[in-house]
């Protein structure tokens, strides 16, 4: 598994950017967040050893996992990308994005019904942005679809949306003043996504978890755990 942000900085888009780590972050170091520049390791992926051989090894590579790869800012730099990930076919590129409004204005001119070596993941937080965005990415030609309501901040309904995806992502909100999750919400959607046979991954709990009627403050280091430690992952059946 590797790593590839080829520009930094991210602009707040909805609700559920209001307690963004990476913003936090660069407010302790100084950085203005909202100055989206590339980065040195803009050209990763096709960087060659000595010998060769590509510096970044097959497999897995998280794309824009500190920023976003549709945000407007990148639109003049985004075309490389592609080509680059299109070269590296060895590699499987994964990014999640708020931003799903603009994807056809991002893709490149041989897109067609997808790369085979593209996921894309549609980030959702409530039933506004649920019902919003995964209205447009249901429609979409990507061969590879994964949602991820994280942060989740409210009960939502789904279901209808699952057709094509290959997996769900739910997690909560780290933050001192973080919105709570309650755990209900995360059987609920578990449960649509069993009916719909889809993949279902509880990936991290909140600052503030509520189980049961009660409610626990978490700390960071305890947030996967806790989510590991319910045990209620779920993977689908290969026939479906």
């Amino acid at each position: 598994m590797a790593m590839w942000n080829p520009w930094r900085g991210c602009k707040k888009f909805s609700e559920g950017c209001r307690f963004c780590y990476i913003h936090k972050g660069d407010i302790k170091r100084g950085v203005n967040t909202a100055d989206i520049v590339k980065t040195k390791d803009f050209t990763k992926p096709v960087e060659r050893l000595k010998n060769g051989n590509y510096k970044m090894k097959s497999g897995l590579v998280y794309l824009c996992f500190s920023t976003d790869f549709l945000i407007e800012d990148a639109d003049c730099w985004r075309d490389e990308c592609w080509k680059m990930i299109k070269e590296r076919s060895d590699c499987h590129f994964l990014f999640l994005t708020k931003r799903i409004c603009r994807f056809t204005d991002c893709i490149p001119k041989d897109w067609g019904d997808g790369y085979d070596n593209v996921s894309v993941g549609c980030t959702i937080e409530n039933q506004e942005t649920a019902d919003k965005r995964l209205s447009i990415f249901k429609d979409l030609p990507i061969k590879h679809k994964l949602i991820t309501a994280q942060p989740l901040i409210e009960n939502i309904q789904i279901e209808e949306y699952l057709e094509g995806i290959e997996s769900v992502t739910v997690g909560g909100e780290y933050d001192t003043n973080s919105r709570p999750l309650y755990y209900d919400w995360v059987l609920n959607i578990r449960e649509q996504c069993i009916r719909k046979n889809v993949d279902f991954d509880f990936r991290q709990c909140a600052t503030n978890f509520v189980k049961d009627g009660k409610t626990y403050k978490l700390r960071y280091g305890d947030l996967c755990k806790q989510a590991r430690l319910a045990n209620i992952n779920y993977r689908a059946n290969n026939g479906k």
